[in-house]
């Protein structure tokens, strides 16, 4: 009697798993997703003896995993209170998409003092340029011209003095005084000449160097300026669904936290993990089949990372009997289909083989 009971209960697990499995492969409305759907053409045997822990026919390319994604962080290179949030939660938006705006006073202020000064360096290299002005340049003439009326009245007066002195009426200090006094005005007219010459010439090249760096230092800082008002304004850099807004109008952004979530379709990525027996078999650009819940046909993806280390080591010494408890982690990429996909959506993996 001792020897039957065992045999009995053992035979009615088989039956009843057997029957749970049966239920669980060909019941109507079942939670587990067709064959068609997942991929699976394994066999009804196989399907079955998978479901009891005995494998099947195809275990060896099917894997465990989920939905993940690389979100995209959208910040501000430089703080500020945010003024306006033009996004929520769950919209989908386009690349360049305005999505937040921080208070900008300060840096429109310093945009229109970088503009200003660029305008005045400029002037002044300009001014340089040119030499003066010509309202400058007509008063020197005029005083050439009052020169040089100045000289032919002294040129005459020198001569009646030489003429007075050979009759000998004038003395010689008349006629010393006179010829003092020509070549005075002779030598303003020469004056006046260097003086119209240096008027009409730019200055020079040393100074109009000098000012050539200050238009450029101030082009540079009009640039500056510029960028930092346009980092007040955050914008989509790619199309995709904003995951989650990170503050509120009114708050107080440090330069450099995120302000919005995003998350670009072409982000989303499927994780699973392969055991250390099997990791050898796959290699990085090979296709694989992803089948979740409500996704219908199976997704095609492509293996795109393979981790270099184990996880899920046990602490213990590697052996033959512990090696099999080892699994490396695996990233693909989907190639199609990628709205039927959720981050955090368990799916299974089938490899791409016979």
């Amino acid at each position: 009697m001792k020897r039957i009971l065992p045999r009995l209960l053992v035979a009615l697990l088989l039956v009843g798993a057997a029957g749970f499995a049966w239920r669980q492969f060909h019941a109507e409305g079942s939670e587990t997703y067709s064959a068609s759907a997942t991929g699976d053409e394994r066999s009804w045997f196989d399907r079955v003896a998978g479901f009891l822990g005995f494998g099947g026919a195809d275990d060896a390319n099917r894997f465990s995993g989920y939905v993940e994604a690389d979100y995209v962080m959208v910040a501000s290179t430089v703080g500020g209170t945010l003024t306006a949030l033009e996004v929520e939660r769950g919209d989908r938006v386009e690349a360049g998409t305005a999505l937040f705006q921080l208070d900008d006073l300060a840096e429109r202020a310093a945009l229109d003092e970088a503009n200003e000064r660029l305008k005045q360096a400029a002037a002044e290299l300009a001014n340089m340029l040119t030499g003066k002005r010509a309202p400058e340049i007509d008063a020197i003439v005029a005083q050439r011209a009052q020169a040089e009326a100045a000289l032919r009245q002294s040129e005459a007066e020198y001569r009646r003095q030489l003429e007075l002195q050979r009759t000998g009426v004038a003395a010689k200090k008349a006629v010393d005084d006179a010829r003092s006094r020509r070549d005075q005005d002779r030598s303003r007219i020469a004056e006046l000449d260097a003086e119209l010459e240096v008027a009409r010439m730019p200055a020079r090249s040393d100074e109009i160097q000098a000012e050539r760096a200050a238009v450029a230092a101030a082009r540079a800082a009009l640039v500056q300026a510029q960028w930092r008002l346009d980092q007040k304004i955050g914008a989509a850099p790619a199309a995709g669904i904003v995951v989650d807004t990170l503050y509120r109008p009114g708050e107080m952004v440090p330069a450099g936290l995120p302000i919005v979530q995003l998350l670009p379709p072409a982000n989303l990525k499927i994780r699973f993990f392969v055991p250390e027996a099997l990791v050898a078999t796959i290699a990085v650009g090979e296709a694989i089949r992803v089948a979740c819940d409500g996704c219908g046909e199976p997704i095609a993806a492509k293996i795109r990372f393979i981790s270099p280390r184990a996880e899920f080591t046990p602490p213990v010494i590697y052996s033959r009997d512990e090696r099999t408890r080892l699994v490396f982690m695996v990233e693909a990429r989907p190639t199609g289909r990628l709205e039927a996909l959720r981050v955090g959506q368990p799916v299974d993996v089938l490899l791409a083989r016979p």
